[in-house]
């Protein structure tokens, strides 16, 4: 690890202010950050960080969504997001008690990690993503593997998860790191069905139309027979072939509209 200069702000402004500087970087729980500047594969000359802003921390329930702050750790998510059980399951189940008391929502968005779980559960239920500049509606938000609508500097103060009538995210874990070999998360809404895959693309997290039309017309598992999605793009490598991940992500599919 190379040195760097750390600053904690107060506030958003502060952090906005510290983020225009050289060679800056905002951090959240550090659990992706950290580990590459250990690796000096990533050089920031300051760190930001985001964990001392009270207006980043805690979760609400208003307008008919969860509204968790960008600096809000999974573990603090997982305790108290009950108006919404799968967003709340979702966020018990990242890692170990270490990441889940470190990681922060906002973070995980930022990084947007092919395989972290988050990123699924915005998508699949029509989060709105707040930064201290606008407001960015998730299908317009990922923009490709570890690529986000994001501009330099800017940073994710609050996500709004919309409530569904059901959902239920289940994830085939990679057992070591325990991301997302595929994680699906479907939420049915009184407009329709919403089901997003993380995990399985070459281009991160996507939405699977033609499950979301079946589903639509008919909420069963049985509605998926027959439906697959093509290896070609998925991920392959020493877990599991691509071919592998796009049986996983029909599988995973059923078995959340299932559990739903």
């Amino acid at each position: 690890m190379y040195n760097f200069d750390f600053v904690k702000p107060a506030t958003v402004a502060e952090a906005v202010e510290a983020l225009s500087g050289e060679e800056a970087q905002a951090l959240g729980g550090g659990q992706t950050l950290l580990p590459t500047m250990k690796q000096r594969l990533a050089s920031p000359a300051t760190l930001v960080s985001l964990t001392g802003i009270a207006d980043m921390q805690g979760v609400s329930q208003k307008d008919g969504a969860i509204c968790v702050g960008g600096a809000t750790p999974h573990a603090v998510v997982a305790a108290n997001a009950g108006g919404y059980p799968a967003l709340a399951a979702l966020a018990g189940g990242i890692g170990d008690p270490a990441v889940r008391n470190r990681g922060t929502a906002g973070g995980s968005l930022a990084n947007n990690d092919p395989s972290a779980c988050y990123p699924a559960a915005a998508l699949g239920s029509g989060a709105t993503i707040v930064t201290n500049t606008r407001e960015i509606a998730a299908d317009d938000y990922f923009e490709g593997m570890f690529t986000t609508a994001l501009n330099e500097g800017e940073i994710i103060t609050e996500v709004r998860f919309p409530i569904p009538e059901k959902a239920n995210y289940q994830k085939f874990e990679q057992p070591a790191s325990r991301f997302a070999l595929v994680g699906v998360f479907v939420a049915k809404f009184a407009d329709g069905v919403r089901v997003a895959v993380t995990g399985a693309s070459e281009d991160g997290v996507f939405r699977w139309a033609e499950a979301e039309a079946a589903l639509s017309a008919d909420f069963s598992p049985a509605a998926l027979d027959g439906l697959t999605v093509p290896a070609d793009g998925m991920i392959s490598d020493l877990h599991g072939t691509g071919a592998y991940r796009a049986h996983l992500v029909g599988v995973m599919t059923k078995r959340a509209v299932a559990a739903a």
